[in-house]
């Protein structure tokens, strides 16, 4: 698909703020989308390697919030909170992320689940509010190692939970 002028000048505008992460998982785009849509599931998997997840509020629609604490494994909480912005099954998911729901500095994602023969490529468009906020999540937050192991984990998630047709 190519982008019209337009959308590129707008991709262009926004490329020193973005973060784009992408992964080809082994699963219809359904079940992956389903990973995202119950609290069981993404508590599962959600998060970069070694990290966890306590879910203290969820409810997924538009306008609905998740509020969780993901526990590091050097011992660290991290207090976390997303609305979600849009959903449209089984393809897009777009939601505000912060610290708290007055955060200042919260940033856009939007997961997009594409159909690629039996598999699902899923890209995480991330758009923060400053360029200086995307460059201290990279160096300060490692967000695209941390991005690339959340999506490993999703795969993993779904290959050993949901495409087997087992209920966690």
């Amino acid at each position: 698909m190519r982008a019209t002028g337009e959308e590129t000048t707008a991709q262009s505008a926004t490329a020193d703020r973005e973060i784009v992460i992408s992964r080809i998982i082994d699963a219809p785009r359904e079940l992956v989308f389903e990973a995202f849509t119950e609290v069981r599931h993404l508590s599962q998997w959600w998060g970069p390697d070694g990290f966890t997840t306590t879910t203290r509020a969820f409810a997924f629609h538009a306008g609905g919030e998740w509020v969780f604490v993901m526990h590091g494994p050097d011992g660290t909480d991290y207090q976390e909170w997303i609305v979600w912005t849009e959903i449209t099954p089984p393809e897009r998911i777009a939601m505000l992320h912060g610290e708290s729901c007055d955060d200042p500095n919260a940033f856009e994602s939007a997961l997009t689940f594409e159909q690629d023969g039996d598999a699902t490529r899923i890209e995480m468009r991330t758009l923060f509010p400053t360029r200086e906020l995307r460059d201290m999540a990279v160096e300060k937050y490692h967000a695209i190692e941390g991005g690339q192991q959340t999506l490993s984990n999703l795969a993993a998630y779904v290959a050993g939970n949901l495409r087997k047709g087992e209920v966690v």
